[in-house]
């Protein structure tokens, strides 16, 4: 944090701090160190409330209907039929809101390894948050997504939704080939996995894509890229990848069948859907230096 004419300004820094973009700070509203992290939750007037952790912005009110839609919705319109899912990290709860939407699903585990980030969230983010509280078919279990998934039976879950912070900290854990592996083999033979994928603009997001990627092109016979656009994110867009045992994103694609849930969403739709994993040439190129 800054003080610059008077006013208290959040910067998040990239590229060995020569980028940065910055959100005034208009109310301190929570800071703690957990045992894994420093969280920090703030106000701003256009964006909101908004977390950071370990001096990344994560979730701000303004935009995380980006990132949540992208991470959930894609998934369900490839496979409508998906009945148990497994999300891990999401401790603002955003994923867990747009995923129990879907009143066909019956059971949704949610693993988040640090207590405090969801009880922050549950007094200062009740947008994304409020899920925690009412919805009876999710089960929250303070616990480390490594060690759960290791330890999960074989082809119990349809889904595994992996909403985590970058391979650093608490998150590095899972962007391993052991943790893509245990992910294949628990999950159902028509199972998805998608997983934060990094951006692909700075050279270090770069570096973690093309790691993330190798890895899971490894373990599953497909493995996609997709991406969005979120003003908070480093350089504004970032990517999700989708894996999976059996299903295509696009040749696999349903979307009249999506359509008919009447979901209303603000990012995700199905002409957006086709979109989002047409890739920029740039990259493609980066994804297809990956060796594997």
């Amino acid at each position: 944090m800054l003080i610059k004419n008077n006013d208290l300004w959040f910067s998040e820094y990239y590229m060995e701090d020569d980028v940065k973009l910055s959100l005034k700070i208009d109310e301190i509203l929570y800071a703690e160190r957990s045992p894994f992290q420093k969280i920090e939750i703030f106000k701003n007037k256009t964006f909101g409330v908004f977390m950071v952790l370990d001096g990344y912005i994560q979730v701000t009110e303004k935009d995380e209907f980006v990132y949540h839609d992208m991470i959930s919705h894609p998934a369900m319109a490839v496979n409508p039929d998906i009945k148990n899912v497994l999300i891990i990290g999401a401790g603002d709860g955003g994923t867990a809101r747009e995923i129990s939407r879907y009143k066909t699903i019956e059971k949704i585990d949610m693993v988040e390894i640090d207590e405090a980030v969801v009880r922050a969230c549950q007094k200062y983010m009740p947008i994304t948050s409020s899920v925690f509280t009412n919805e009876p078919r999710l089960n929250l279990m303070f616990d480390d997504g490594l060690k759960f998934v290791k330890e999960a039976p074989s082809g119990a879950y349809d889904l595994i939704l992996v909403d985590s912070t970058d391979p650093a900290g608490p998150g590095e854990g899972l962007f391993t080939i052991d943790f893509y592996k245990d992910c294949y083999r628990v999950l159902s033979e028509k199972g998805i996995l998608i997983n934060q994928h990094e951006g692909a603009f700075f050279d270090g997001d770069i570096e973690e894509m093309k790691k993330a990627h190798a890895k899971i092109k490894k373990t599953f016979p497909i493995a996609k890229v997709f991406g969005f656009n979120t003003p908070t994110y480093a350089s504004g867009y970032w990517y999700f990848g989708f894996a999976s045992k059996s299903f295509d994103p696009i040749a696999d694609f349903k979307p009249e069948q999506w359509e008919k849930l009447g979901l209303e969403t603000k990012y995700y739709n199905t002409d957006l859907h086709r979109g989002a994993f047409a890739l920029p040439n740039y990259v493609l190129d980066i994804l297809a230096s990956v060796n594997v």
